[in-house]
C-alpha cells in the first residue's frame, strides 16, 4: 500500500472518532463523546489532535475520508458508507473475521465481508433502540452506575431476568418494575444483555454469516458482558460463530475510512496517469 498519509473521521450518534494512517500503519487516534457539542466542530478538533500527535501538517494528508454522519464535513476529501468502513476496519483489527456486528448508539448492523473487507451482505435492526448502546446507557443512568461498570456487573449475575419488549420505552418500564421487585443490578444488566444478544445472533444468522469469527465494532463492542452474552446466544441459536472484540473496536469505522481513502486516492492517481497529456 502507498505510504501516503490518510485520515478517517467517523461521526456517530454518540461519539466522534478520528485516526491518521501512513499506508497501513496506524499513527494516531482520538475519540470524544459528542454530548451537547457540535459534532462537526468536534471532528475538526479531533483531526487537529491526531495531526499534532503524529507531527503532521494538514497539507501532508493526501485524503481525508469521512464516514457515519460526517458526509457534510467541510474538510473531507470524500465520504464512505458506514457498513463499508466498518467492514474494512474490522478486517484490519481482526484479519480472520468474515462477519461484523456493528453495535452503535442507535442501531445494530450485521455485515458479511470477504478477506479484503468488501461487503457481501448486510442487515440492520428494524426494531427500535432497545438493542443499541443508547438503551444500555439510559438504563445505566437509571441504575446509578457508570457505563464502564456495565460489563463487569453483568458477569456477576446469578439469576438474570430478560427484558420482555423490543421497544426501548417499554424495556425501560420493565427495568423500573424489576428494581421495584428487588431484582439485583447484575441480574438486570445480564438479562438486558441476553435479550440484546439473542437479537444480534438472529441478525447474524439472517445474513448467512456462516462460521468462524465475527468481529464486534462500535461502542457496544467494549462491553465485556455483552460480548459474553453474544457468545452464549450463538450457542443457543446454533450459530457457529465466535464473537471477538478489540480494545480499538470503537475506531473501526474511522480506520476503514482512512484505508478506503488510501485505496481511492491510488485509483484516482492511476486514472490521471492513464489520461493522455
Amino acid at each position: 500500500m502507498s505510504q501516503i498519509l490518510t485520515a478517517g473521521i467517523d461521526i456517530g450518534s454518540g461519539c466522534v472518532k478520528a485516526v491518521l494512517f501512513r499506508g497501513d500503519q496506524w499513527l494516531s487516534k482520538e475519540t470524544a463523546r459528542i454530548r451537547s457539542r457540535d459534532p462537526f466542530a468536534l471532528a475538526g478538533e479531533l483531526y487537529e489532535t491526531v495531526l499534532r500527535a503524529a507531527g503532521a501538517a494538514p497539507a501532508e494528508v493526501a485524503y481525508v475520508a469521512s464516514t457515519g454522519d460526517a458526509e457534510s464535513l467541510s474538510f473531507a476529501t470524500g465520504h464512505f458508507y458506514s457498513m463499508t468502513t466498518h467492514g474494512r476496519g474490522a478486517i484490519y483489527l481482526c484479519p480472520e473475521a468474515r462477519s461484523v456486528l456493528d453495535i452503535g448508539a442507535l442501531n445494530v448492523r450485521a455485515i458479511k465481508v470477504d478477506e479484503g473487507g468488501k461487503v457481501l451482505s448486510y442487515k440492520m435492526t428494524s426494531q427500535c433502540a432497545s438493542g443499541s448502546g443508547q438503551f444500555l446507557e439510559n438504563i445505566a443512568r437509571y441504575l446509578g452506575i457508570a457505563q464502564d461498570e456495565i460489563g463487569t456487573l453483568s458477569m456477576q449475575a446469578d439469576n438474570p431476568e430478560r427484558v420482555s419488549s423490543v421497544c426501548a420505552v417499554l424495556g425501560e418500564t420493565d427495568v423500573i418494575n424489576m428494581v421495584s421487585r428487588g431484582v439485583s443490578t447484575p441480574n438486570i444488566l445480564k438479562g438486558i444483555h441476553e435479550s440484546m444478544a439473542l437479537r444480534h445472533a438472529k441478525l447474524l444468522k439472517s445474513i448467512g454469516a456462516g462460521t468462524g469469527t465475527v468481529m464486534l465494532t462500535g461502542g457496544g463492542a467494549i462491553d465485556t458482558g455483552l460480548v459474553a452474552a453474544i457468545n452464549e446466544a450463538m450457542v443457543r441459536e446454533k450459530v457457529e460463530l465466535a464473537a471477538r472484540s478489540h480494545p480499538d473496536s470503537i475506531y473501526a469505522g474511522a480506520i476503514g475510512a482512512a484505508l478506503w481513502g488510501a485505496y481511492r486516492h491510488a485509483k484516482l492517481a492511476q486514472l490521471r496517469e492513464a489520461v493522455p497529456a
